[in-house]
């Protein structure tokens, strides 16, 4: 027997898991083909697909879906995909930057070895901190979202932001410690290129 839309909606806002897997099965493939022709990527895809449904269980008691469900999640994807291009894009724009002004202080094999492996320590270091508080940094650091636009965006307050700051660079530099000559180099002659400026 099919079930109206608007039950399945209302049964998800419910927590009815039994909806909620059915919606998951119907929607998963196609969206996963939808997002692969934003990010040309199917891991990818399937990681943004994957998150929006999650987004949506998390959120469901306080779901307004006014449009159809399919319509719903298709913008939900296309809107996830387009703030991961630009999140990509922003990213790349650092590294880009980074290698360009690291250039000129790399007189031999050994110092351009150094910045190539500072900035692969970066990123893994990054990918150390704990979800929220790496999501926080991003925003502000590659997004450069404010601290109020980052509390707008997430539902936190200001003070929060700032602690998942604060958090995120005492991990940072503990991580990086073994590069401190190179990063005091990048903050006294460079403080644009250094991220915790």
């Amino acid at each position: 027997m099919q079930i109206a839309e608007q039950d399945i909606i209302e049964g998800i806002r419910q927590g009815n898991e039994a909806l909620f897997e059915s919606a998951f099965r119907q929607y998963y493939p196609v969206l996963c083909r939808y997002a692969n022709t934003f990010v040309k990527d199917w891991d990818e895809a399937e990681e943004t697909v994957q998150s929006v449904f999650m987004t949506v269980w998390e959120k469901r008691s306080g779901l307004d879906i006014t449009i159809s469900l399919k319509s719903y999640l298709y913008r939900a994807v296309h809107n996830r995909c387009l703030n991961r291009i630009r999140h990509l894009s922003v990213q790349a724009g650092y590294q880009q930057q980074a290698i360009a002004e690291l250039e000129p202080m790399a007189e031999s094999p050994a110092q351009t070895l150094m910045a190539v492996e500072l900035s692969e320590r970066l990123e893994a270091a990054i990918q150390k901190l704990p979800e929220q508080c790496r999501l926080i940094f991003r925003m502000s650091r590659f997004d450069e979202l404010k601290y109020q636009e980052i509390a707008d965006q997430l539902g936190l307050s200001v003070k929060t932001v700032e602690n998942q700051i604060g958090k995120a660079l005492r991990i940072l530099r503990g991580e990086l410690a073994d590069y401190l000559p190179l990063l005091l180099w990048l903050w006294f002659d460079q403080p644009n290129l250094f991220l915790y400026n």
